[in-house]
């Protein structure tokens, strides 16, 4: 059961690496380093907070600030929301009753929560860039979408 663990954030660590990369390859070149000095320091002692290969709340507001080109109030509303699933993330992580089944929706459904508030603070042309910005976080995650059948019907 540990094992399956391991494995299930180790790809949900290669896919938030692989849309950091692909949205910004000088944030994920930094994350990586300050990432390797960070676990020499730590030791992999640390239960809560920044995951490794993870983006913090801080980091991903200013990727999604370059990206959309956000208000300084549009960073005002978004960055407690991203806080806020950091914190509902580690929780669920920590969470040793749930089956792995459980965990993976809820974390989905934490996302998708996420993700509604995001959107309702920015203006449709912002929408439509952070839409596409969805989509293709989601078809990293899963191996290149090539399913079309698969979907949520948001």
């Amino acid at each position: 059961m540990k094992k399956m663990h391991r494995m299930f954030w180790i790809s949900s660590l290669a896919a938030g690496f692989l849309f950091l990369v692909n949205t910004s390859p000088a944030l994920a070149s930094a994350a990586l380093q300050q990432d390797g000095q960070q676990g020499n320091q730590q030791g992999g002692q640390q239960g809560m907070g920044h995951h490794r290969g993870m983006p913090t709340p801080d980091e991903r507001l200013q990727m999604l600030t370059k990206q959309l080109n956000l208000t300084s109030d549009q960073q005002g509303k978004i960055k407690p929301i991203l806080v806020d699933e950091q914190k509902k993330m580690d929780d669920l992580r920590n969470d040793s009753t749930l089956s792995r089944q459980d965990r993976f929706q809820k974390m989905q459904q934490i996302r998708q929560d996420s993700s509604t508030q995001i959107r309702a603070t920015l203006d449709s042309d912002q929408q439509k860039k952070y839409d596409d910005m969805q989509k293709q976080m989601q078809e990293r995650r899963h191996g290149g979408g090539g399913n079309p059948g698969s979907g949520s019907g948001q």
